[in-house]
């Protein structure tokens, strides 16, 4: 099999002869300073050019790295798309946002659409293009911030957070502006050539928002977005959430992914035993890939793949400075696991 069938399978819920070993792009940025010197490209340049973009995701795969194309590096595309200010940040420090363009929920109507067609949104959607032309074999993973860490991105998370709490009604008008923003940016990188998509949402985790505001404000706008886009993305659906899942496994067997992703802190059997329909991808600190030796990080990938992963990850986006041999290791586990 090569890649992408393989992870097509896989995401599909057929047998496959090995798991993938993926890093999608968006939050989880699998971009790293090794790579950078290699393809002599590198950030904040990268982010705003997109063959230095398209290069550095292939350069990624070209290095044996991971079975994939991912864009962009970073979380910020959108919300700059709809007001914020964005620092580009460094070589080695991510973009982020500086100043945020409401004070509450209300003020939503101030906020941008997103023109797919200029800034940093368009650069995504050149990469895209350019890669699809590189690699027919290698799957393009497209990415979005999820629904609730955008809002938060626009807003001051604290305010987004007591504005649930006393506006929801407002807080769903946001939300239902951003949902909106988010379906028009995936779809336009669905239809330049992207086979996947992943919808990350960090800030809406169960965690933070407990169960019955999850279900409300994250996965009714998270299946919104796949219920839009299921048709566009050929190869399936992944959704990631961060924070300890154990509040929220009802509502993770809602969610319309194909897959879902999580942090390193969760358990991969106890998912495994209580979300029952989707492919579990994950979930390899990337605290210890940046810090661990090979032999322990051998160690940590068998376990993920003998509790139960079906697509063995990262569990965040990788540090900058996490060496390239050390990511190798994934790849190298998972092409020598035998289930």
């Amino acid at each position: 099999m090569n890649p992408k069938e393989r992870l097509y399978k896989v995401l599909q819920g057929k047998k496959v002869d090995r798991p993938p070993c993926i890093c999608p792009g968006g939050m989880m940025n699998m971009i790293i300073e090794d790579v950078m010197d290699i393809e002599n490209v590198s950030w904040p340049d990268a982010h705003t050019n997109p063959n230095m973009m398209a290069d550095l995701t292939y350069g990624m795969y070209k290095n044996k790295a991971f079975e994939n194309f991912g864009v962009p590096f970073c979380m910020t595309v959108e919300a700059e798309g709809m007001g914020a200010s964005v620092y580009m940040g460094t070589k080695n420090t991510e973009p982020r946002v500086t100043k945020y363009p409401i004070n509450s929920s209300k003020e939503y109507k101030k906020l941008k659409n997103i023109n797919v067609n200029e800034g940093r949104a368009k650069v995504v959607i050149d990469a895209i293009k350019i890669l699809k032309e590189k690699d027919k074999d290698v799957p393009i993973i497209a990415n979005l911030t999820g629904p609730v860490s955008l809002a938060s991105s626009l807003l001051e998370p604290m305010v987004y957070y007591k504005e649930i709490r006393k506006n929801p009604g407002d807080v769903h008008n946001l939300m239902n502006f951003v949902t909106d923003n988010l379906i028009t940016f995936g779809k336009a990188q669905l239809e330049a050539g992207a086979d996947i998509l992943t919808i990350s949402d960090p800030s809406g985790t169960g965690e933070i928002l407990g169960a019955k505001n999850f279900n409300e404000f994250a996965a009714f706008y998270l299946n919104k977005i796949i219920d839009e886009l299921s048709n566009y993305a050929e190869g399936g659906t992944i959704i990631h959430i961060c924070g300890r899942l154990k509040s929220i496994y009802k509502e993770l067997n809602s969610l319309h992914s194909n897959a879902i992703s999580f942090d390193s802190i969760t358990n991969v059997k106890q998912v495994k035993e209580n979300v029952s329909n989707k492919a579990i991808m994950g979930n390899v600190s990337t605290f210890a890939l940046e810090n661990s030796d090979k032999v322990s990080l051998e160690t940590m990938c068998n376990s993920c793949l003998d509790s139960g992963v079906d697509i063995l990850s990262p569990a965040c986006g990788i540090g900058v400075r996490t060496k390239l041999d050390n990511i190798k290791v994934l790849l190298e586990c998972a092409k020598n696991y035998n289930r």
